[in-house]
């Protein structure tokens, strides 16, 4: 006779009273003697054989019930019995009658996955929500897969007209056991009481003859005494489930079937299926006498399920390979392979050390070289560790996942191997003593939901993932979010390659080539490549195959965005990648991630604030769709400023256009942004700044150029937000387009032409191109004479801008003359104290102060001041501006006392009305600095001039005139005080920058070179 030890057992079978564990012993066709057990295991147990499976038996400590206790019970279990495969947990629970499911007293019922839930929901655990309610978080593993498939065998000879095996075994246990017949006979049908809902039990009785059979709900009786089996959700919690109405509102809620105690305790420890009979009904009444016989049933279905269940041994001639090492990877090393050394060292420390994770996982871009390190590790493993076996798993589709569990099966030499239960039986033997040391790496874990979701095709892969002591499971995944599912917490990511090594990979790709090339082409090149490994690789084989040098590939890659996806799409033999790779499919898996790829794919992908993106249904939705971008390392950053890789932004721009989509998201993206970029208001800047790269990414789209007449507001703003940024020659290209189609929308003098025109006359004048203003802005006086009147506040106002030009020319006179006309005409029309007649008392002012005219200017500047004090309040812009007007004049008469009164005056208004950092608040602390300077005041001036430079340079940008226009401010104060090396090299600056923004032939250009020219022969001298 064989003797038996610990390792035959295979079937855990879990109870938690004294009836479950008798009807338990009475299925049993042997009894067998004890084991001994370790000290530290507390379990009792009975053994025993049933229908060729040696079974263990367990029962839960005395009085001691709940999820804990099982989980406690199962956990001993596993480690005195280490072969078992999985658990039944077999016993007595409460039914929920329905109209669907007509449960009755000693039916049975077995857990099976329903929807998202695995066969068992731990309803009890979760997190509380409003309303009292829990919402439960996270689900238990699902029972074996070889059990499911079984007990739809067993309901499908049922449905096929078999007896029914339950009554029969029931039948032949109490032939077989007349001493327990007694204890677990069926009581009679009539004390099968079924309450309505809402009626309680009769305080004190310990029966149900006492209550209301009034409030029985009545119930076709059946033919048969013969149990039912039912198949469904069970619900598993610490506490027993007397509430009827609690039963039904969960019951409702998930579509449970039975309320029991220990079952969620289970399914995380020991693959389980749970079978349960029916002795009440989770509600106050007592019929605690169908316990026995509930107990039996369960017992009596476990009996007839063990009965078609292929039965599984220790296989010898694995035994006896116990420490037969196996290799079993599909690719080759890779003699080029370079870099990722702190990688791969982290690596093999978490794999190889005790103690440490069993599942890690390698994320990072498509391309980066996650299989390049894991394939490398692995051969490092294989070199040191004569131990240990390693399989290589392709998770490019399903069936080169079968095929490669069939493999694996082969090489182990498994027998009697089901292809449709490969990956269990793989599972079984990986998580035995007898595999020894192993790594089984996943490559290309990507499909979240061929993962974590069951499908009709399969269930989940994470249910078929061994556990063991000695082994380590390794994935690579482009999916972050994923990796941390099946890896929490031990996710080792792997960055693009930085410059020095992206060269290491390129000279190795190309060591054998007799190429020209030098050092700054290499890096062009490796920069448009983006330093991706499988880039370079690629344009390698690509240079190598055509027997050309870098400098003309990198000509092609330069030419169009296009030629980059083609070059790097170019088909070439690498024995270190699958043919069958499929890209993730964003659409699937998050529809919003998708639209924010897409979107992202027609603006620049460096900087994206969030608040440009289109709005979600709620904050978590925009948090998961761009963690999904992130996971994937399509993007990077979330919390404030995005960017996407530049590589992943050309090949979705490569998809959209494949797919006839470019336009249409085009289209997406101008209508969005038409609605959320701001105007031009001094206030929106910040915001205004970080949209502008996008919106001008967008408008010169050859796809928006198209569609363009339908984005003409979007147009006009950015063109708006560049004047006021000072970038005048970026606002003439879009105001000029707008000139032309409001020319031939609107007519040469319909109002948004004469707009148009006005304003491309304004970039015009700034940039010192005055008779190219001039000619506009007679244009633009002359038609809104003809179509507005010579009156009308629009007439008014062109004329007053070609006043400005003339002014800005030195022709006093003529400037003087339009002026006054302006200036008259607004009294009469618009009143002598509105803000626009003042403005135009100003400009007049202006001129005569650049005439040299003091008095003139000083007496209309004082009448501005005051009647902007009375009219607007002392605190309005326009009243500061005003008063620094009137200081400007002070200070060109030597007033400096005046001068210096009025200008701490506005800049002391203009921080506390508007703020340290706005245009004017600098321009008052430029003007007092001005009074500083011309009163030999060095370090008082220097002191504000550094100032306003600095705040210029943040709030406007180092480039804005008038931050040029500071730093030439700075220049001549420096140059005052002797500092003169200083004051060169910012003179030099400056006129570089105003040579660049402003073109070598604007007057300030001119006269920042002839400063510097001058400054030069002083200081050499």
């Amino acid at each position: 006779m064989t003797t038996l030890t610990h390792n035959d057992y295979t079937v855990a079978w879990i109870c938690a009273l004294p009836v479950e564990v008798a009807a338990a012993r009475a299925m049993l066709n042997k009894i067998q003697s004890p084991l001994p057990k370790p000290s530290s295991d507390s379990n009792a147990y009975e053994l025993g054989e049933l229908n060729g499976h040696y079974i263990v038996i367990a029962c839960l400590p005395y009085g001691v019930y709940g999820t804990v206790a099982a989980a406690n019970v199962v956990s001993r279990m596993r480690a005195t019995y280490p072969r078992l495969q999985y658990g039944l947990m077999i016993g007595i629970g409460g039914g929920v009658p329905g109209k669907n499911n007509d449960i009755r007293l000693g039916d049975v019922v077995v857990s099976r996955p329903a929807g998202e839930h695995s066969g068992v929901i731990q309803y009890d655990y979760g997190k509380a929500v409003r309303c009292g309610k829990l919402e439960r978080t996270g689900t238990l593993n699902k029972p074996p897969h070889s059990l499911l498939t079984h007990i739809n065998q067993l309901e499908a000879q049922r449905m096929m007209g078999s007896e029914n095996d339950v009554l029969k075994i029931v039948e032949e246990v109490f032939e077989r056991h007349p001493d327990i017949k007694q204890r677990l006979l069926p009581p009679e049908q009539l004390t099968d009481f079924l309450f309505k809902s809402s009626y309680h039990h009769a305080a004190g009785e310990g029966t149900c003859e006492k209550c209301d059979k009034e409030q029985l709900i009545t119930r076709q009786p059946r033919e048969t005494r013969t149990p039912y089996i039912h198949y469904g959700l069970i619900a598993s919690g610490d506490q027993v489930m007397k509430d009827s109405e609690t039963r039904d509102r969960l019951a409702q809620q998930y579509g449970i079937l039975c309320f029991e105690m220990e079952a969620a305790g289970l399914m995380d420890e020991l693959p389980t299926l749970v079978i349960r009979g029916i002795c009440d009904y989770c509600d106050s009444h007592k019929q605690k006498q169908w316990q026995g016989y509930a107990a039996l049933t369960a017992a009596a279905y476990a009996r007839s399920l063990l009965s078609i269940i292929p039965i599984s041994r220790p296989d010898i001639d694995i035994m006896k390979s116990k420490n037969m090492r196996h290799w079993m990877v599909s690719l080759p090393r890779n003699p080029k392979f370079v870099g990722r050394e702190d990688e791969i060292t982290k690596l093999e420390e978490l794999i190889t050390m005790q103690d440490r994770p069993k599942r890690i996982a390698i994320t990072g871009l498509g391309g980066v070289g996650k299989t390049q390190v894991a394939l490398e590790l692995a051969y490092r493993i294989r070199d040191r560790n004569k131990e240990c076996s390693i399989f290589w798993i392709p998770c490019t589709s399903h069936a080169m996942i079968d095929q490669t569990f069939l493999h694996i099966a082969q090489k182990l030499r498994l027998r009697d191997v089901n292809p449709a239960e490969v990956k269990e039986q793989v599972k079984i033997y990986l998580s035995s003593e007898r595999a020894g040391k192993w790594l089984l790496v996943f490559d290309n874990a990507d499909d979240t939901k061929m993962w974590l979701a069951a499908s009709h095709i399969a269930p989940p892969l994470e249910d078929f993932l061994p556990e063991s002591e000695q082994g380590r499971i390794l994935f690579t995944s482009r999916n972050r979010k994923l990796a941390m599912k099946l890896a929490p917490f031990n996710v080792v990511s792997i960055p693009d390659v930085d410059k020095e090594t992206a060269v290491k990979i390129l000279d190795k790709t190309l060591a054998h080539e007799d190429l020209p090339r030098d050092s700054a082409t290499t890096a062009a090149l490796l920069e448009q490549l983006a330093f991706l490994p499988l880039a370079i690789t690629q344009a390698s084989a690509y240079i190598i195959e055509n027997g050309i040098d870098l400098s003309i590939y990198l000509t092609l890659l330069q030419e169009h965005e296009q030629d980059v996806i083609e070059l790097l799409s170019e088909d070439f033999r690498d024995p270190g990648r699958y043919q069958d790779i499929q890209n993730p499919q964003i659409q699937h898996q998050d529809p919003l991630a998708a639209d924010y790829l897409f979107f992202i794919a027609c603006i620049n992908p460096r900087n994206i604030p969030q608040s440009i993106l289109p709005q979600a249904t709620s904050r978590r939705q925009r948090v998961d769709a761009l963690g999904l971008l992130n996971a994937y390392s399509f993007t990077n950053g979330q919390e404030r400023d995005i960017g996407m890789h530049r590589l992943v932004h050309i090949a979705t721009r490569n998809w959209l256009r494949k797919n006839a989509l470019f336009s249409h998201w085009i289209q997406r993206v101008a209508e969005h942004l038409q609605n959320v970029f701001p105007d031009h208001h001094h206030t929106n800047r910040g915001l205004w700044q970080q949209y502008l790269p996008h919106a001008l990414t967008l408008v010169h789209e050859n796809e928006f150029v198209i569609q363009e007449e339908n984005y003409l507001d979007l147009t006009e703003k950015i063109a708006d937000c560049l004047f006021i940024d000072g970038r005048y020659q970026e606002a003439e290209v879009l105001y000029r387009k707008l000139m032309t189609i409001y020319q031939e929308k609107a007519g040469p003098q319909g109002r948004s032409t004469l707009r148009s025109m006005a304003n491309l006359a304004s970039t015009y004048r700034n940039q010192g191109r005055w008779n190219e203003a001039e000619k506009l802005e007679v244009q633009v006086m002359e038609a809104s004479k003809i179509v507005l009147g010579a009156e009308h506040p629009s007439t008014l106002t062109s004329m007053a801008n070609l006043a400005s030009t003339y002014r800005n020319q030195g022709r006093w006179n003529e400037a003087e003359k339009l002026e006054v006309q302006v200036m008259e005409t607004r009294k009469t029309v618009q009143g002598a104290e509105h803000p626009s007649t003042l403005t135009s008392i100003a400009n007049l002012a202006s001129t005569y102060r650049n005439q040299g005219r003091w008095n003139e200017a000083e007496k209309l500047e004082v009448q501005v001041m005051e009647t902007s004090k009375t009219v607007l309040g002392a605190e309005h812009p326009d009243t500061l501006t005003s008063m620094a007007n009137l200081a400007s004049t002070y200070r060109y008469q030597g007033r400096w006392n005046e001068a210096e009164k009025l200008d701490v005056q506005v800049m002391e208004t203009s921080k506390t009305v508007q703020g340290a950092e706005h245009p004017d608040t600098l321009t008052s602390m430029a003007n007092l600095a001005s009074t500083y300077r011309n009163q030999g005041r060095w370090n008082e001036a220097e002191k504000l001039e550094v100032q306003v430079m600095e705040t210029s340079k943040t709030v406007l940008g180092a480039e804005h005139p008038d931050t040029l226009a500071r730093m030439n401010n700075l220049a001549l104060t420096w140059k005052s005080q002797g500092k003169l090396q200083n004051a060169l090299a910012l003179m030099e600056q400056c006129s570089d920058l105003r040579n660049r923004v402003l073109g070598p032939s604007h007057p300030h250009s001119k006269s920042s070179s002839r400063a510097l020219s001058d400054w030069m022969v002083e200081y050499n001298a």
